[in-house]
């Protein structure tokens, strides 16, 4: 379905399409600035319990680990070789060593145009990034989903923009080797979704949940059968359908939050999106994937955020989220309501076991326009997105969580 006419037209400047409207050098630092730097952020983190909607489960925050965030005082991971946002992004192993991938995306100049089907790959100990072949579609895609199964990426759909502004929410699924250098087309999508989040489980099922699908947000979970390449229906997610939310799989608990939902028009009929808080868990029967029991659990520390970073701590039993965006903006990052979005730098954590969140201090510099965070060999890196001035970034933010470490690659995987 084409959305609104008045909404279609990238050239014209009322125009509200939904590329237009979604969207669409460190210095080393002295010894003594480092030391300054990781106390000034110890002090300056502070624990707030999480306030619940009502009907929502109250947690109290716990102690949290015996260290807080710190920021890197250098980078870890090189810049990319061009900037890009919206980016699907997802960690893969070789030979026991981690590899960032980064698939697709929103240039620079954050046009049409601009939207990207290059493909790279870094690899911890090589110090640089290297070209993959692009990805085999014909023209690029923005808020595609890419998850890291072993060696090999598995990428989902996103959204492909015409010179007049019509999108299309693509159902394409492609498996990449990193060992080959080669792709494969999968089973697409029965409903194609873009902006959506992620999860695997057993290293064999990947859960999409909600997202956008051409003209409206869908409240749909589909799974994913990478063994068989085929899909199914889940249950459906309870909660207000979004996209660009953030949230991740650990264990059998799906753990999803925020997102920017359709709120009805304005007076000349334009469809009007909110950034909306909520955050909701989701326990997948141990008899049939297809189960989940949803709750609502209380709301994360902070405001709401759009398009954050979020992985998956299986070894802490967490669900980890950093940056995004403080409202729902344009391609550019100016905000709906004509007020320019600013990126948050907080991270924070779902914490399973215990039903309860951790507000766990701030990166170095906040970042926004991510679609996951990755863990590295010792760290955790958003790759590329937007800074605070809403300008496309080649970096790799980073940061550490000294009892947190990411899953270490099994050598061979």
């Amino acid at each position: 379905m084409i959305r609104d006419p008045v909404r279609r037209h990238v050239k014209l400047p009322e125009c509200r399409s939904r590329f237009l409207m979604r969207a669409c050098p460190w210095r080393r630092p002295t010894l003594l600035t480092a030391v300054l730097t990781a106390v000034l952020t110890m002090a300056s983190m502070a624990l707030r319990p999480a306030i619940a909607e009502p009907g929502a489960k109250s947690t109290a925050m716990r102690p949290p680990p015996r260290a807080p965030l710190l920021a890197l005082v250098r980078p870890v991971v090189a810049p990319l070789p061009a900037a890009v946002t919206n980016n699907a992004v997802a960690r893969l192993c070789r030979k026991g060593r981690p590899v960032l991938v980064s698939f697709m995306g929103l240039g620079a100049a954050k046009r049409w145009r601009d939207i990207t089907r290059a493909a790279h790959a870094y690899e911890f100990g090589q110090g640089k990034w290297r070209r993959l072949p692009d990805v085999p579609v014909p023209q690029g895609r923005i808020a595609a989903t890419a998850v890291g199964i072993g060696g090999t990426a598995l990428l989902f759909g996103g959204y492909s923009v015409a010179t007049d502004g019509h999108e299309v929410s693509e159902p394409e699924v492609f498996r990449f080797d990193i060992e080959t250098n080669r792709w494969t087309m999968r089973a697409p999508m029965p409903l194609p979704v873009d902006d959506s989040v992620s999860g695997v489980l057993d290293e064999r099922y990947v859960y999409l949940v909600s997202g956008w699908h051409d003209d409206g947000n869908v409240p749909d979970v589909q799974i994913y059968d990478s063994h068989e390449d085929r899909w199914t229906k889940a249950t459906p997610f309870p909660g207000r359908p979004v996209f660009g939310h953030a949230g991740g799989l650990v264990g059998r608990t799906l753990v999803v939050i925020d997102g920017v939902a359709v709120v009805g028009r304005d007076e000349q009929g334009r469809r009007r999106f909110r950034l909306v808080r909520q955050a909701w868990r989701g326990d997948i029967d141990p008899d049939d994937p297809r189960r989940i029991r949803w709750r609502r659990i209380a709301d994360h520390p902070g405001p709401p955020v759009y398009r954050a970073g979020a992985t998956a701590l299986p070894e802490n039993g967490w669900v980890l989220f950093a940056g995004g965006g403080l409202r729902a903006y344009n391609y550019d990052g100016i905000g709906y309501d004509g007020v320019p979005a600013e990126a948050s730098a907080r991270v924070f954590a779902y914490d399973v076991k215990s039903d309860r969140w951790y507000d766990l201090g701030r990166m170095a510099q906040p970042s926004m326009d991510h679609r996951a965070l990755i863990a590295g060999k010792r760290g955790f890196h958003l790759v590329g997105g937007m800074d605070a001035d809403r300008k496309v970034r080649r970096q790799v933010t980073g940061f550490i969580l000294p009892d947190a470490s990411p899953s270490p690659c099994r050598t061979g995987g």
